[in-house]
């Protein structure tokens, strides 16, 4: 099975080919270059360190809330 984690991008790296994102707290570099654009405050799904799509943030915040929940 694989999964996908929600995560809001903090800062877009230089080359526009990595970005920064913070998952629950933790921040991260991943890859964009899947993404046609990505900007500072969306939230993407991250699979294997790249962000393979960008999700609506309602749905981002539901979903890392039922991490939370499982995580506690």
């Amino acid at each position: 099975m694989c999964l996908s984690m929600p995560a809001r991008v903090v800062e877009i790296g230089e080359k526009k080919c990595t970005a920064i994102v913070d998952y629950l707290g933790s921040r991260i570099m991943v890859g964009v270059e899947l993404l046609e654009a990505v900007e500072t405050g969306q939230y993407v799904l991250v699979h294997a360190g790249e962000a393979i799509q960008v999700i609506d943030e309602e749905q981002a915040i539901q979903s890392l809330d039922f991490w939370k929940e499982l995580l506690e």
